[in-house]
């Protein structure tokens, strides 16, 4: 199959000057990848080199303090938000939120093990896939014998892996989109639902369209909608500072703000695997939609999009605790 099914983002510059004392950097294509950003010299100042020091201790003062800041700000804001639930618990009129399901999300305020996971998860998808690490080529030979326990091992680059959905005769290729997680993800719903894998990868239920979504692929893309629905990209934003000429990037540790990703933290503090279980419904709920709508190859960025809206509605249901309880897990068969 020759046809490319990828979700690419498009970006556009900032403003274009040249002079910007602050920018953010974030995803930015190849998917779930940072990029560094770099400033060519204009020259050199003898009092640029006496006050170097001096500036770099100044900028590292001042991110300090609007941390601290920062996190104030968010003790206060979380002290409205409950101020408010209080009153609309005695006053129902007071509210003004129609939608129910948003209305207990309180902004993020992380506990050390929330903090520790959401780290830890930020750092599996900034991890980029490399066919030339022996771990990342035996995780991709584990993921072929978990789908094919009964085959030989083809070489990395074969015929065969076309058979599991990947594009080319390389998937080292197709892992631009999702990075390693995305790999990570594939041999977790392998491991621990290998009925439902199985039944997506042979493409067993319904009535199958004859032009069917590549199965691996469809699977990197999963993992980046999670991505990017959950608001966990923001770990990977970079703060940069000019002063005197002189430049300092500094990574920071973002929060997801969407009611979704919010919920998510929740879920993540119970159990260090609810990215990758969140998967597996994704991708069972995905192919529901796909045989609910008869869809075909041309239409899986639409069956990509219902997928997003129904797992963004049922995270925010105020009786889910877990991944467990989502509606859609009951697809799964282990």
């Amino acid at each position: 199959m020759s046809t490319t099914v990828r979700r690419r983002l498009r970006h556009g510059d900032i403003d274009g000057k040249r002079n910007e004392h602050y920018e953010i950097s974030g995803l930015d294509e190849p998917l779930l990848q940072s990029h560094e950003l770099h400033i060519e010299p204009k020259g050199v100042f003898l009092g640029d080199l006496f006050n170097v020091d001096r500036t770099k201790e100044q900028i590292h003062w001042t991110y300090l303090f609007t941390n601290v800041i920062a996190q104030w700000a968010q003790w206060l804001a979380n002290i409205v938000v409950g101020s408010r639930s209080f009153i609309e618990r005695f006053l129902p009129g007071a509210s003004s939120n129609p939608i129910g399901s948003n209305t207990n999300l309180r902004l993020p305020y992380l506990s050390p093990l929330q903090e520790e996971r959401l780290s830890n998860l930020q750092r599996r998808l900034g991890v980029p896939f490399d066919g030339s690490l022996v771990e990342h080529q035996d995780a991709l030979k584990q993921l072929w014998r978990l789908a094919y326990p009964d085959r030989l091992l083809p070489s990395l680059k074969s015929e065969l892996w076309k058979e599991m959905g990947w594009q080319g005769c390389d998937p080292s290729t197709d892992f631009r989109g999702g990075g390693y997680i995305s790999l990570e993800n594939l041999i977790f719903f392998a491991r621990n639902y290998p009925i439902s894998f199985q039944r997506l990868l042979h493409k067993i239920d319904g009535k199958r369209a004859e032009w069917e979504y590549p199965f691996a692929v469809a699977g990197i893309n999963i993992s980046f909608m999670l991505a990017q629905m959950l608001d966990l990209q923001k770990g990977y934003q970079t703060l940069k500072v000019n002063a005197n000429r002189q430049s300092w990037n500094c990574q920071f540790a973002g929060k997801p703000s969407t009611a979704a990703g919010i919920r998510f933290l929740e879920l993540l503090e119970h159990d260090e695997t609810a990215f990758d279980n969140l998967y597996c419904v994704a991708f069972q709920m995905m192919d529901a939609q796909w045989l609910a709508k008869r869809a075909s190859y041309m239409e899986f960025n639409d069956v990509m999009k219902s997928t997003r809206t129904q797992l963004e509605r049922e995270l925010v249901l105020e009786d889910v605790n877990s991944v467990k309880e989502l509606p859609a897990y009951n697809l799964l068969t282990g």
